[in-house]
């Protein structure tokens, strides 16, 4: 199964261990960053201990927009209700609008990256600020020139050093973009 990254479907993708999850993430294929303008992506957390997500969360949204006065893809992610990994995404709201949090930029994937990861985006959390400035998300599709369902896994980047989490997450295209959140700062 993990020769032919094409083939995998979301629910392959949650029983699969890390290091099968790693493997895929390795052999992912390319992104084009246009493909993400203005949509939203359920994300489904994968490799971590059940203790850990019920602490947290299984599902979450994960935004992209393209910010017309700059050029650049930026994006946030939503805290939702936690229904299950088939139905629709409703976001927590928190004093009136949705609840947002770790603002990231989407750049091209760096020469050098970890875990042999030669191709893709790299979702940088610099400005979410605080602790999770350090952390990065590099991004495959699984599906050669397909967006409809990506795998990523989060680092955190020390500058001298990079610390590997076991966090991997699956995005599923869910659709357009209908909010947008502020730039942070």
């Amino acid at each position: 199964m993990l020769a032919g990254a094409m083939s995998v479907t979301r629910d392959q993708l949650l029983g699969m261990t890390r290091r099968e999850l790693a493997a895929l993430l390795a052999n992912g294929h390319p992104i084009e960053s246009r493909a993400l303008d203005d949509t939203a992506y359920r994300g489904i957390s994968l490799g971590l201990p059940r203790w850990a997500e019920r602490l947290s969360w299984k599902t979450f949204q994960k935004t992209f927009h393209r910010d017309p006065s700059t050029g650049r893809l930026r994006g946030w992610n939503v805290r939702v209700e936690q229904r299950g990994l088939d139905a629709a995404s409703v976001p927590k709201i928190r004093n009136g609008v949705p609840f947002t949090f770790g603002h990231y930029d989407v750049v091209d994937l760096p020469g050098g990256a970890p875990r042999g990861i030669r191709r893709g985006l790299l979702i940088d959390y610099t400005p979410a600020g605080g602790l999770a400035s350090r952390i990065r998300d590099p991004l495959v599709a699984l599906r050669e020139g397909s967006a409809e369902l990506l795998l990523g896994w989060s680092y955190v980047d020390l500058g001298f050093f990079r610390l590997p989490t076991p966090s991997y997450f699956a995005l599923e295209r869910e659709g357009p973009l209908d909010t947008i959140a502020p730039s942070p700062g």
